[in-house]
């Protein structure tokens, strides 16, 4: 179903609450609104298969913004909100945006954009204030707030997070249905028991694909979106017993966070309302996992895909806790494991992951090298993010590292996940980064980068020990040469670590 079925069934009922604010927007408000917008893009001359950007924090409006494309028959691109001005331009110009809609709380990034985007027709601005926007308020206000004639189904055209390069803008083809045709909750949510009751606690970003799409599909199951503006461990908590949320969605840092709360914080909250607990984005710590399914019981969910949607893995606490560390079975697409030549790997050896489609699911948007470098180099349906895994008997699939970030030392293949999972453990460290930089004699030397929990201060006494620490719990050769301290690792909210900029500074630093 669309919002607008449940406006009129349910005009009252919440479709979204911002959990700062405590800001409340019906279903007949954010149908109302989203048609406005509408309107407006159909007047300015937007038509079906035209793009419209949105670079703003997380606040009930951009939800009415991705409602007004999707029910325009017009692409969406969401911008990282965090991207300076000349990053945000690249994407904003590089999807063919017509029109680009952004917030006063973005300003200061906001105010250079029009500059660089000769292309772009229009900016809007909520809140105003800002030269060379014009007022969203203004400019919406005199449209009707009912559907347009005809309501193409829209669909996002995400941008990867560009972890090891410029992201790439993701582009599927457009379904030839009206919005209200669609099937709306995919078979996937329904399972995942999404109805009118639920109510969705969202603490990442809303420009990232996973949240995005969650948050739609509870809306087309007529339940609440309850929107932080940015994650707080204890907070989320809190939200969880005042709300009595249903479904949630993390990622592994937060779980982190949550459990180096004090015991005391942890167990004060009543969570009883809580059936589900969605985790993706990035690989969990085994340790971790396992205090969080002892801390929450089996309700913890893990899939693992990516906004190319080539794929889809699913696995549950109870298939977890039997094959911990894995990913699941596909639930979309059929998993190969392929050395680099595409044959396929035998049970248990490590290689790069393909999923398996009948037809190639996407194209990189203006990008056919990049098309082209992720399709298996046989089967050009079968398609690659670039991960290394393994496959046991059973079938379930086990992540190891991204390609990009494994390092060789000695001719010997070693993956940085497993030792930031082994370090992340120790009571210190919040957070920490692994990769591998040049060796004369070895090829390359395994470096961390670690960012300390408050009360801890940076020593060579405590780098020792951490090194240390990992060479207790793995083989030698894997544990850190050297290790170093950082105020603050550069992880995207979404919960990615952006290492390919971090090892860049100490590759610079090398040459």
């Amino acid at each position: 179903m669309s919002i607008g079925t449940h406006a009129v069934r349910a005009p009252g009922r919440a479709a979204v609450i911002d959990s700062g604010s405590g800001e409340i927007v019906t279903y007949r408000q954010l149908d109302e609104r989203s048609n406005r917008l509408a309107q407006y893009l159909h007047a300015a001359g937007l038509r079906r298969g035209d793009t419209v950007a949105l670079f703003m924090e997380n606040t009930p409006r951009f939800l009415e913004v991705v409602w007004a494309a999707r029910r325009s028959g017009l692409y969406l691109t969401a911008v990282n909100r965090y991207l300076t001005a000349e990053e945000a331009a690249y994407i904003i110009d590089d999807c063919d945006a017509k029109v680009l809609i952004s917030s006063s709380a973005r300003a200061d990034v906001a105010v250079a954009l029009p500059g660089r985007l000769p292309r772009c027709r229009e900016f809007l601005i909520i809140g105003g204030g800002v030269d060379g926007w014009t007022s969203y308020e203004d400019a919406v206000a005199g449209f009707p707030a009912h559907p347009l004639d005809e309501q193409w189904l829209g669909e996002l055209m995400l941008y990867s997070s560009g972890t090891t390069g410029r992201p790439k803008g993701v582009r599927k083809p457009l379904q030839p249905v009206q919005v209200d045709e669609a099937g709306g909750l995919s078979d996937l949510m329904r399972g995942l028991g999404f109805g009118d009751t639920t109510v969705y606690l969202s603490p990442a970003p809303m420009y990232h694909a996973a949240p995005l799409v969650f948050s739609i599909n509870a809306q087309c199951a007529g339940g609440t979106v309850l929107m932080m503006p940015r994650f707080d461990p204890e907070e989320a908590l809190a939200l969880i017993e005042r709300y009595r949320v249903t479904h949630s969605q993390f990622v592994p840092t937060m779980f982190v966070r949550m459990l180096k709360l004090p015991e005391a914080v942890r167990r004060r909250y009543d969570l009883s309302s809580h059936r589900l607990a969605i985790h993706a984005a990035a690989p969990c710590p085994v340790e971790v996992k396992r205090a969080m399914i002892d801390w929450w019981g089996p309700i913890i969910h893990e899939y693992y895909g990516a906004t190319e949607g080539n794929g889809l893995t699913w696995i549950d606490s109870a298939a977890w806790l039997a094959h911990p560390g894995s990913v699941g079975k596909p639930i979309i697409g059929v998993v190969h494991v392929c050395d680099e030549d595409g044959a396929d790997l035998p049970i248990g050896e490590t290689g790069l992951v393909y999923f398996e489609r009948d037809t190639m699911p996407f194209a990189y948007y203006k990008d056919p090298e990049r098309t082209r470098a992720s399709q298996h180099p046989l089967h050009p349906a079968w398609s690659t993010l670039g991960d290394l895994g393994y496959l046991d008997a059973e079938g379930y699939l086990y992540l190891t590292d991204r390609r990009a970030f494994m390092i060789i030392s000695g001719g010997v293949n070693i993956y940085p996940r497993e030792i930031e999972d082994t370090l992340v453990a120790h009571a210190a460290v919040r957070d920490v980064a692994v990769f591998g930089l040049p060796d004369p004699e070895m090829g390359e030397q395994v470096k961390a980068v670690v960012e300390l929990m408050d009360g801890f201060a940076p020593s060579d006494a405590l780098a020792a020990e951490l090194i240390g620490f990992a060479r207790e719990r793995l083989a030698h050769f894997k544990a850190p040469k050297s290790l170093d301290f950082i105020d603050a690792l550069p992880r995207m909210p979404t919960g990615k670590l952006y290492k390919h900029a971090l090892r860049a500074q100490y590759l610079a630093r090398c040459a």
